[in-house]
């Protein structure tokens, strides 16, 4: 265990002096403006980043004194040591990736107030004086020695930031009709509304007209302008959205207020469904704050114990998403409990299998592996310690699960536990699918509409490939 230790006023001589070694990164600031509220654009914003009056006002002034502070505190004296005053001049700017060493020296010793007077000075990589100045402090006069406090990895991350891009990048085409089936409460109908008011959807509202204005009113929203559709209930809402697809008059479906049965199964009836030759299925698009970029999880939410055909398929579908957000050779791991091929595990043989097919072109447009634990398919680290070499280890765009359940508790982990925001869409259908969830907020189901914007224009361009045979 380490510890930390001062010096008491008896021991400190004058002539003593300690260092300490820092280098100044962009989230150095960032998080000195979420702890201290300074959202000065002169010290935040990344333009100032690249003049000297951000390294003077940003560099010097908080980061500077911030590491003489910390020698003071951590060193000489230590632990214990009451802070009076500090006297500092900057005599050169302090750019990004400069390593920065701050060292105290004392230079006077009060006896009768147990005061010290040190010179403070920092020094950058080539040796240059870039701060200079004094600070007095009250030392300790009684030793302490305690275990060095361990300090929290920190990411930073803005909320939602990545499902942002993509309604910043779907709002720049002409907004699409969908069509809500059975807004029937003051969630799902919000949500529609909050997607055409991001110019990203006009929603064709399918449902009971009385109950559908009955919850405009619950949620505070006119919908006098809006085009409805009258049905008497839920399933016939369903039905009904659905023959407005395959007639052409809306290019996508949200769901409502009813349930994932109902309107799926609508979706797959062999009479007037929306079934291709492909398998539909689901994927999460998860904002994890923990991750470099935006990872899909699929299937958590249509196929229940896929065969090995559906899960080509689901991969195709999830490729297909992944290139209408522009990741033009997406990298998706194929999960399993391990990373070697076993017998007894279906998931290691069905990845395998998987990888051949991609091999011999059955599956083109991403790059897979597997099979490969959750460990390895997002962390380099994991996958290093376990000498997988792969392009695909580390760095998962995708994560196939082995079958629902395992998707299923996989996103929603990453969802309540890594705080991760989810937008989610059913793909394979003749139209894109927005399977909403009770527990979905609005920014949600805004994220997922602009998955389905993102992939309508895509198919425009470039129809969705059937399975190879």
């Amino acid at each position: 265990m380490q510890f930390i230790e001062n010096k008491t006023f008896d021991d400190i001589k004058v002539g003593d002096s300690a260092s300490l070694t820092r280098t100044l990164h962009s989230d150095d600031i960032t998080l000195f403006a979420i702890l201290s509220g300074d959202i000065n654009p002169a010290h935040v914003d990344a333009d100032y980043a690249k003049t000297d009056l951000f390294h003077h006002i940003v560099a010097h002034g908080m980061w500077g004194g911030t590491l003489i502070s910390a020698v003071l505190g951590t060193e000489l004296p230590g632990p214990g040591t009451i802070y009076l005053s500090q006297s500092l001049e900057f005599r050169h700017p302090v750019g990004l990736d400069d390593r920065i060493t701050a060292t105290v020296t004392v230079r006077e010793k009060d006896n009768a107030k147990h005061r010290l007077i040190l010179d403070c000075i920092c020094r950058n990589q080539s040796d240059q004086i870039v701060i200079e100045g004094s600070a007095e402090v009250i030392a300790p006069t009684e030793k302490v020695k305690r275990p060095r406090a361990l300090l929290p990895e920190l990411h930073m991350h803005v909320r939602g930031e990545r499902h942002r891009h993509m309604v910043e990048a779907a709002a720049a085409f002409p907004p699409m009709r969908m069509a809500i089936v059975h807004p029937c409460d003051a969630l799902a109908l919000n949500g529609a509304l909050d997607a055409a008011d991001a110019k990203l959807i006009v929603p064709v509202l399918v449902g009971p007209i009385a109950k559908i204005r009955k919850a405009a009113v619950a949620a505070g929203r006119s919908i006098e302008n809006i085009e409805m559709v009258d049905a008497p209930h839920s399933h016939a809402a369903a039905e009904i959205a659905v023959e407005l697809a395959r007639a052409g008059k809306v290019e996508a479906l949200m769901k409502g207020a009813l349930h994932t049965d109902e309107v799926m199964g609508a979706v797959v009836a062999h009479d007037g469904g929306l079934r291709t030759e492909r398998r539909m299925s689901h994927v999460f698009v998860l904002d994890v704050p923990t991750y470099p970029k935006p990872l899909f999880v699929t299937d958590a939410a249509i196929n229940i114990a896929p065969t090995l055909e559906d899960k080509r398929d689901i991969i195709l579908n999830v490729i297909d998403l992944c290139h209408a957000l522009g990741i033009a050779g997406p990298k998706i791991a194929l999960l399993s409990a391990v990373e070697t091929v076993e017998s007894k595990i279906g998931s290691t043989l069905e990845a395998a299998a998987l990888c051949k097919m991609a091999e011999r072109g059955q599956i083109e447009g991403g790059l897979l592996d597997g099979p490969l634990a959750f460990d390895n398919a997002i962390s380099k680290r994991a996958a290093a310690e376990k000498h997988i070499v792969s392009a695909v280890a580390g760095d998962a765009d995708v994560l196939l699960a082995p079958d629902l359940e395992a998707g299923n508790i996989l996103a929603k982990q990453l969802i309540y536990l890594a705080e991760a925001d989810a937008a989610g869409i059913v793909l394979g259908a003749r139209v894109p699918i927005v399977l909403t969830s009770r527990a979905d907020n609005a920014a949600a189901r805004v994220a997922s509409c602009a998955l389905a914007r993102l992939l309508v224009e895509h198919m425009l361009k470039s129809p969705m490939r059937g399975p190879a045979t």
